[in-house]
């Protein structure tokens, strides 16, 4: 995001968080006070506190199928029960028929 253009020629996709951060940078007394405008901005780069929330879903949600496969439901009926929406944070249900107003 050296130039502040993105591959299409337009703004970048960070460059708002980019301007947020150089905006207090330059009235701040200490670089210290703009941490947050720019974990923001360093967080639009790269993804870092995403990729890691990913991967805590992605493992929880293995830690769950190894918990009912040892309670003996078939591996394949734990996966086709949902992929990563399986962890619990949907409730789904079971019922069938639910109140439909």
């Amino acid at each position: 995001m050296a130039s502040g253009f993105s591959y299409t020629g337009g703004r970048s996709r960070c460059f708002a968080y980019w301007q947020e951060f150089s905006k207090c940078y330059a009235e701040a007394d200490a670089p210290s006070q703009c941490r947050l405008p720019a974990d923001d901005y360093l967080e639009c780069l790269h993804h870092t506190k995403e990729i890691a929330r990913a991967k805590a879903v992605k493992a929880e949600f293995i830690k769950q199928a190894e918990h009912h496969a040892k309670e003996g439901r078939k591996v394949a009926d734990v996966l086709a029960d949902g992929v990563i929406v399986g962890v619990g944070l949907i409730q789904r249900d079971q019922g069938g028929e639910g109140n439909h107003k």
